[in-house]
């Protein structure tokens, strides 16, 4: 049995690293066991606050927030934190003047659903930054190749962890009566093509021309002009979606509409769309915008927002060809 610890020394990442990225798999187990006691508790609807997304926080929001936040202040690696529920970098107090790492992270995606016991999860990637020493948001505002390592936690009916280096993509599953991560896929290769495809349609009416001309094409089925059926499939969790995608095939689309143009789009980039787009492709997937690849652009803003059409590397580029 591979443990998550065995598998990070077999990448030969540099300790700092390896210590985060253990951080992190022990904040999932901690907020894996807080989503079930919260839930026992019937506490899901949200707290009144606003984040700076504008969107109101649920309690779990802040609870994965402080957890994953106390994970990089114990670490003594991390030199900045970023996360979609803080308007700002934090410094962590712990910092040592060595560390040299950010965490970047949604501390916990699609918890709308925590109001039908749906699918959520934790997505974070980790930069080099440099020494806390008179930190600039400039130094964590980087094109996604350039980041060491990224990562999902699903909390399902099983607590998953996927994680990439660079190299490969690799799953682990949380073994509950010992707390421990074991591997259960390595070198995780996504399919070219499938028929699935997850899109948020009650935007319909926002999408534009590429959009709807390319949805139209995948509902016209065998008769259509990519000669063969597709099934819909729509998560309200970008985590839960692309999970599906990594395991099976397919693609995920939540482009710029006339709705979210004016924002950029709806995901984020540094923190959604860049860690994503990082474990799709090394798993032999692909992520774009609709005209550039994810992972090439400049990030303008910690918050910074943006289309993204992802998943199943030839699925990608027929879509992309429609922009």
């Amino acid at each position: 049995m591979t443990t998550l610890i065995g598998w990070i020394e077999s990448q030969a990442v540099a300790e700092d690293v390896a210590r985060l990225l253990a951080a992190v798999a022990e904040s999932g187990r901690e907020i894996s066991q807080a989503l079930r006691i919260e839930a026992a508790k019937g506490i899901s609807a949200g707290t009144g606050s606003i984040n700076v997304q504008g969107e109101e926080q649920k309690p779990l929001d802040i609870i994965s927030n402080e957890i994953l936040s106390a994970a990089c202040e114990a670490s003594g690696v991390v030199s900045a934190i970023v996360s979609e529920e803080l308007e700002e970098i934090v410094v962590p107090s712990g910092a040592g003047g060595d560390a040299r790492l950010a965490l970047v992270f949604d501390p916990l995606d699609g918890s709308s659903n925590l109001e039908v016991n749906g699918g959520v999860g934790t997505i974070f990637s980790i930069l080099d930054v440099g020494t806390p020493q008179a930190m600039e948001t400039g130094r964590v505002l980087v094109p996604g190749h350039r980041q060491i390592a990224a990562g999902y936690i699903l909390y399902g009916p099983a607590t998953v962890l996927v994680l990439t280096a660079g190299a490969d993509v690799a799953m682990f599953a949380l073994e509950e009566t010992s707390g421990t991560f074991v591997l259960t896929r390595e070198k995780v290769s996504i399919p070219p093509q499938a028929g699935e495809f997850a899109i948020n349609a009650s935007r319909r009416d926002s999408w534009e021309e590429p959009t709807r001309a390319y949805i139209e094409a995948c509902l016209a089925g065998k008769s259509g002009p990519f000669g063969r059926s597709y099934n819909m499939r729509w998560c309200a969790a970008m985590v839960a979606d692309l999970h599906r995608i990594l395991c099976r095939g397919g693609i995920f689309l939540y482009p710029v509409d006339t709705g979210t143009r004016e924002k950029g789009g709806r995901l984020r980039l540094l923190y959604e769309a860049s860690p994503m787009a990082m474990i799709v492709e090394a798993a032999g997937g692909a992520a774009s915008d609709g005209t550039r690849r994810i992972l090439d652009i400049e990030p303008g803003g910690l918050h910074q927002r943006v289309g993204v059409i992802i998943g199943s590397r030839d699925d990608v580029k027929r879509a992309c060809s429609f922009y």
